[in-house]
């Protein structure tokens, strides 16, 4: 045996690495197990590069539009090697980062592919094999492969793009996540097949980079999870940028061709058409990582692809836990961030209790932004609230209009008879910023009358999160 870990994580994602270094703050002898990457799929194919190649796409959007700014800007271009080398520039800096924090806190780092053998019973530790990899070489410092033991084992491999059978991407017509974030040109012409978070600000990077784009969503709504109020709004914006979508709609083939992709698509009443462009990405969802990590031969319960846990991570396998995108939704960095800490602060024996998950705000970095947090208005009316809504647009703020940003909604929803917020949703200009302060109301239990009698700084766009809440009581001042 290699070695004996009290905590072995196997995944050095955002769950993973974030509880392998709180195992380490409260005295485990800990590593962790990776394949391929520090920092997982979100700082390297995911949350991270993505903003980098959105906030090359926002100032290349402010310089076409310079002239509203009182400023001049001639001959606005880009170069997409130079977009997509400092986006990988960014993971790259972090990635080392991720690297620094583990050996700062003395935690191993094991390069390869992990299998569960057996898990802990009562003072025998479980056993972990890893074995070599040839995804990606072992960073600096890194253990080899081999045999492991350790009294806790934590699953956090994390997840992967859905395929939908007869659409499987093929890296070159058909893309996932992995190659829109390193196209060799931009493509002039684009289909967005989900308008979830990740279709979406694929489609408003593409769109501003000049691609005509087309989104096709099953759903009747896009950005299914949000307030049907805001993701109406976000369409309207979308389809003023050129944006063309599709919903109630469904993708039933897809023809490839050398330099093309066309697909069919159901629209409802018996109706199709055909759309063709240069590249589909399929963006439907995402599915754990389970296979090959020995889970089923011990006997974790797994329910549709997801590994079930008890809200703090433990599996029905004592010794096996489970956190971040494999353990399920919502398929959050921050989510699988505070479940590693819950997890591990659990093992413990400290004082914990599952997550609210109705509290874990959502946020996609489109053009306009999209934020939320909480109960939806519909959802707050299914679970049998009388509610108060309170609104306040963009337009009313002085900080949006000095920014040119006057579009946009800010709503609130609160229990009629409590004053409880029970939701907040927005769309507009930084609103991924400002959602953290409805959140930290709601894990403060804070009623609407605290909101009323809080300070807020003027000029900023906080002001209309004070101003809903007014609004929803009858007291908005600037509308």
């Amino acid at each position: 045996m290699a070695d004996t870990y009290d905590i072995l994580v196997i995944g050095a994602g955002p769950g993973g690495y974030v509880a392998a270094i709180r195992a380490a703050q409260l005295g485990f002898k800990t590593a962790v197990v990776d394949r391929e990457h520090l920092g997982g799929i979100c700082l390297n194919w995911g949350c991270i590069p993505t903003k980098a190649l959105l906030r090359s796409a926002e100032i290349y959007h402010y310089m076409q539009h310079a002239a509203d700014y009182g400023l001049s800007a001639d001959n606005v271009g880009f170069d997409t090697a130079a977009i997509v080398k400092r986006s990988r520039g960014v993971s790259t800096r972090l990635n080392g980062g991720v690297g620094m924090l583990l050996k700062k806190n003395k935690v191993d780092v094991i390069w390869g592919e992990a299998t569960i053998e057996s898990a802990a019973k009562g003072d025998v530790p479980g056993r972990v094999t890893v074995k070599e990899t040839s995804r990606a070489p072992a960073p600096k410092g890194a253990l080899a492969a081999g045999a492991y033991a350790a009294k806790h084992i934590i699953v956090a491999t994390g997840a992967r793009p859905r395929a939908i059978p007869g659409i499987e991407p093929d890296r070159k017509q058909i893309w996932t996540y992995y190659e829109a974030m390193v196209p060799e040109a931009m493509p002039k012409s684009l289909l967005v097949m989900g308008s979830g978070a990740i279709g979406i600000e694929f489609a408003s990077f593409y769109r501003t980079m000049g691609a005509e784009v087309t989104v096709i969503e099953l759903l009747p709504q896009i950005l299914p999870v949000e307030d049907a109020e805001i993701a109406g709004l976000a369409r309207k914006r979308f389809e003023k940028q050129g944006i063309k979508i599709l919903t109630g709609a469904k993708v039933t083939k897809v023809e490839k061709a050398a330099d093309s992709v066309t697909a069919t698509i159901e629209t409802g009443g018996g109706k199709t058409q055909t759309l063709t462009a240069e590249k589909l990405i399929s963006a439907v969802g995402v599915v754990g990582n389970i296979e090959g990590l020995g889970l089923e031969g011990l006997g974790v319960a797994i329910d549709r692809g997801i590994v079930v846990t008890d809200g703090l991570g433990r599996t029905n396998v004592p010794g096996v836990y489970a956190i971040g995108d494999v353990a399920g939704p919502p398929m959050l960095a921050h989510k699988a961030e505070h479940e590693g800490v819950l997890c591990v602060e659990t093992i413990k024996g400290l004082p914990t209790h599952a997550m609210d998950k109705a509290k874990i705000p959502g946020c996609t970095y489109c053009q306009p932004q999209i934020a939320s947090v909480g109960l939806t208005e519909a959802k707050a009316k299914e679970q049998g609230f009388s509610v108060k809504v309170g609104r306040f647009p963009f337009a009313g703020n002085g900080k949006a209009i000095a920014l040119g940003e006057p579009d946009g909604l800010v709503k609130t929803i609160f229990d009629a008879k409590t004053g409880q917020l029970l939701g907040a949703h927005m769309v507009g200009a930084e609103v991924t910023e400002l959602i953290q302060g409805y959140v930290v109301a709601m894990n403060l239990e804070t009623t609407e009358e605290d909101l009323m009698h809080t300070v807020f700084p003027h000029p900023t766009l906080s002001e209309m999160m004070h101003e809903s809440v007014l609004d929803a009581y009858g007291r908005v001042i600037h509308a």
